[in-house]
């Protein structure tokens, strides 16, 4: 009997210690408190902590951070940065040598798809020098407020992420509710570059953006330069064949299309036909409110609705 129960006990004591280990090994085996992203390379990152060493290679990218609240944990940017906040920043530039990166010990740098494919060698040495790089870039409007999320899991600021996008959200909301009570829906040509009168496909980002704002796009037939651009050459051929239709003419100013004014778009020859030029529906946009994907595209809804509906937003 005695034999028997200090072979219960012993079993009892071996199952304690097999528990015991059994709750530390999945521990150790799966990184408790990882967090874990998809990128848009279809890359598994993951990090031990929230990152607090970033370098931020694109200008939207860093802005978003910004607008999370992260400043400190930036520790370096691109060279094409606009924000007040990033100008005292280090600059690192993809184009160069990568040993400034390293020696600046990131614990995450963040990129953009384009400079995967342009410089892939600047990321391959980073890779390889174990230093976690994560690719990130939303090609169309609804795929905006997931980008956020994915750049708010790598930092810890995902409670401020969801209330930028509340916001975001209720911001576009009460666009469309505005432009919901014009009582006639205008038709608007987008210029993108002067150069063979390109404009912006339907499924861009200033073409949802447009859309949102309300405005029916008088280009909507426009086919991209080549698979998933956002620029369609349109010429001033078609674009004249609809010069009655056109209520309103916008252009974006930006490295794309810098220096045009309203005065310059009058001139060209045969424009004094569109609608919109004769009664004076000109307007320059700002191509960062409209193509960059940052929270700014809310303020980029609703500059183009007061614009094309400044009626409906009368004393607001």
């Amino acid at each position: 009997m005695k034999t028997r129960l200090l072979s219960l006990l012993i079993i009892m004591i071996l199952m304690v210690f097999a528990t015991g280990c059994g709750t530390s090994k999945p521990t150790a085996a799966t990184g408790e408190g990882d967090i874990k992203i998809i990128d848009d390379l279809k890359q598994t990152i993951v990090l031990k902590q929230p990152a607090k060493r970033i370098i931020s290679l694109y200008s939207a990218h860093t802005e978003n951070l910004l607008a999370l609240g992260l400043d400190a944990e930036i520790i370096g940017v691109s060279t094409t940065e606009t924000e007040p906040a990033a100008k005292n920043k280090q600059v690192f530039d993809y184009r160069a040598d990568p040993e400034k990166v390293l020696a600046a010990q990131p614990d995450l740098v963040i990129i953009r798809p384009f400079i995967k494919q342009s410089h892939p060698d600047f990321v391959k040495t980073l890779e390889q020098a174990n230093i976690k790089v994560v690719c990130l870039y939303p090609e169309k409007f609804e795929e905006f407020g997931d980008y956020i999320k994915k750049l708010a899991i790598l930092t810890g600021r995902e409670q401020q992420a969801a209330e930028k996008l509340a916001a975001f959200d209720a911001k576009l909301k009460a666009v469309a509710e505005r432009t919901a009570k014009a009582p006639v829906k205008k038709r608007v040509y987008f210029e993108a570059t002067a150069t063979e009168y390109r404009t912006i496909t339907a499924e861009s980002m200033p073409g949802k953006v447009l859309t949102l704002a309300g405005g029916i796009n008088a280009a909507a037939d426009a086919q991209p330069l080549k698979a998933a651009s956002s620029i369609a050459a349109y010429g001033s051929e078609r674009l004249l064949m609809k010069a009655g239709e056109i209520d309103v003419f916008l252009a974006q100013r930006g490295p794309m299309n810098p220096g045009v004014t309203p005065e310059a778009i009058k001139q060209r020859p045969g424009f004094d036909k569109i609608k919109a030029i004769r009664e004076g529906q000109v307007y320059i946009v700002d191509e960062k409110l409209v193509s960059s994907p940052t929270f700014s595209l809310s303020e980029g809804v609703e500059k183009l609705a007061k614009t094309i509906y400044p009626e409906v937003f009368e004393g607001q």
